[in-house]
């Protein structure tokens, strides 16, 4: 093993210690308050979009805004809450940790309307209110595939979807401390469409048993889509990130994507629109047209997916949310102007264009790459239902032992280790209480405006 010099070793402790210091603390003591500090997820590319919208929306307002972005969000706010330092205003795309914190009396009740499915009121201490806001919204029931590699997918003999093309399926689970999420996707896509919003919302929100036919069937579903694996197979997927392998001959080595990782010989990806930034010259209106240069398109995952065609119409969708926990009326109109159309306006300004957000609303900025604009219109009118990511909407308790268990079972999808994952899971959910929010919470039709 090859030994630093001491002299380097302290010096990149020290290092450390000083990007630690620097996360976990608020950055905001009472001698500086005219700074408000936004706790984020992102960094590199997006980040510094969104620090810059973030620095051009302060003017005229007194204040000034410092942004921080992590990669270890849930883990940074969490030591500075228990230091008692906390942001003031920190951006998270779990429902089910947001919910916490508000029924914990640690978020500002904001004046805003609701916003389901991303932003529904709750009821906290008697009284109902929305605590967060959505800044930017994104849609999760995807196919990515390579042009003429049966995209189109096709109706089954009793009306079922999939049947056609032989689809190699890519998959990669690894993602630092979350690995699994790209599982649980497909498992919360494929409850959705084979039995619908209503039966989505009750398992998602802890009312339905994870033994029942409708989410045992979904597991069961999706090992049968993914076919036989050997076993080189399924330990490339689970330590191979959702990104794809890096290609070695790129002046900058980068992810190159899933569809163009030749370890994988694959030809289709089940993964949300974010995903565009690796496979920007893709396009689909309604995933009917081929896109550019780079040989992938993308279409509805329902096209691919077992389940009535009265289902087709829902979409799971995922966002990120802003939410004062400190800050004072400062901070809850610097929540409520991130949310407001000036700030979307100049985030879509600032971002490249594979790196654009999508929001909400449909007089909002859209994307203007290949696919992007095809995917806003769903979020904001083509859907029926958008429902919120059912993981992100657990315990966070309930969602890590969820992530665990398609881990397990992509490694040995027999009958008998889903009977124990399954059981497993309905003992995690007595113990947390199951969800954090009703039913009718996590489905709504797209907002119009």
């Amino acid at each position: 093993m090859t030994r630093r010099p001491r002299r380097t070793a302290l010096a990149s402790g020290l290092t450390a210690l000083a990007l630690v210091a620097a996360l976990t603390s608020g950055g905001c003591s009472a001698e500086r308050r005219d700074t408000l500090v936004v706790l984020g997820p992102w960094t590199g590319a997006e980040g510094i979009a969104f620090e810059a919208m973030l620095k051009r929306l302060d003017d005229g307002t007194g204040k000034t805004y410092a942004y921080r972005g992590t990669r270890s969000l849930r883990e940074t706010l969490v030591a500075q809450l228990e230091a008692g330092d906390p942001p003031d205003v920190a951006v998270l795309n779990s429902l089910g940790e947001l919910t916490e914190y508000a029924r914990g009396n640690r978020l500002e009740p904001l004046d805003t309307p609701g916003h389901p499915p991303w932003a529904p009121r709750i009821d906290v201490n008697g009284s109902r209110h929305t605590y967060w806001v959505p800044l930017k919204v994104d849609l999760k029931s995807l196919v990515w595939s390579k042009k003429n590699k049966g995209s189109k997918g096709s109706k089954g003999s009793k009306g079922n979807k999939g049947s056609e093309g032989n689809p190699r399926w890519c998959v990669g689970l690894a993602s630092q401390a979350t690995s699994g999420w790209p599982g649980t996707d497909w498992i919360e896509d494929l409850v959705l469409h084979r039995s619908g919003p209503d039966v989505y919302a009750r398992w998602a929100s802890g009312r339905l048993s994870w033994r029942s036919a409708a989410v045992r069937g979904a597991w069961t579903a999706w090992a049968r889509l993914l076919g036989e694996r050997s076993k080189k197979s399924v330990d490339l997927s689970l330590t191979t990130s959702y990104e794809g392998t890096r290609d070695p001959d790129a002046e900058r080595p980068r992810p190159r994507g899933l569809l163009n990782s030749p370890e994988l010989d694959c030809t289709h990806e089940h993964q949300s629109a974010f995903i565009r930034y690796l496979y920007a010259n893709a396009k689909g209106k309604g995933g009917a047209k081929e896109g550019g240069g780079g040989g992938v398109r993308v279409d509805p995952s329902a096209r691919f997916l077992p389940g009535p065609a009265a289902h087709d119409g829902a979409y799971e969708v995922a966002g990120d949310m802003a939410a004062a926990f400190r800050g004072g009326p400062a901070a809850r109109e610097l929540v409520e102007r991130l949310s407001g159309g000036a700030a979307r306006r100049l985030w879509h300004e600032e971002a490249e264009p594979e790196l654009r957000p999508f929001f909400p609303g449909a007089g909002d900025p859209r994307p203007t790459d290949p696919g992007g604009d095809e995917v806003a219109a769903i979020l904001t009118g083509g859907a029926k239902a958008l429902c919120f990511d059912a993981s992100d909407a657990m315990p966070p308790a309930l969602r890590d032992a969820f992530h665990r268990a398609v881990l397990r079972y992509f490694r040995d999808p027999s009958a008998a280790r889903l009977d124990t994952l399954l059981g497993q899971l309905d003992t995690v959910r007595a113990e947390t209480g199951g969800g954090t929010l009703a039913p009718d919470l996590l489905c709504a039709p797209p907002a119009p405006g």
